[in-house]
């Protein structure tokens, strides 16, 4: 593994996360996590030929379509709190993934964020 890459992953994934999951494993110690860290975070989050912004709104969809609502909650927690969307630009989100992904799985996704929203202080 290349340690720039693993380098730049890290830093990567604590930017996309706002520093707020627990730090990936020592090289070498899992190698899910390595092989993550190098081309999830190194490579395409790294990228800058889409934003932390626009990844956020496709990866928000890949999610909610699979009916994820924990990991949904990871990234709009982290969406808001990195100032990438707006409280209610995520309501928009859900609405409009509603009519793609079916009110059952939207309507998990709904049910998250109120708890979100008064966590950060969001609530009205």
């Amino acid at each position: 593994m290349s340690t720039q890459k693993r380098d730049k992953g890290i830093e990567m994934f604590n930017e996309v996360y706002c520093g707020d999951l627990p730090q990936p494993p020592k090289e070498g110690v899992d190698q899910f996590f390595d092989y993550m860290l190098e081309s999830l975070f190194g490579t395409l989050w790294a990228d800058d030929t889409l934003s932390i912004r626009e990844r956020r709104l496709l990866l928000l969809g890949a999610i909610a379509a699979q009916g994820e609502d924990m990991t949904f909650g990871i990234q709009v927690r982290s969406a808001l709190k990195r100032g990438d969307l707006s409280k209610e630009q995520i309501d928009a989100a859900v609405v409009f993934l509603t009519q793609y992904i079916g009110y059952p799985k939207a309507s998990k996704m709904r049910l998250a964020l109120p708890g979100i929203y008064k966590e950060l202080g969001l609530e009205e």
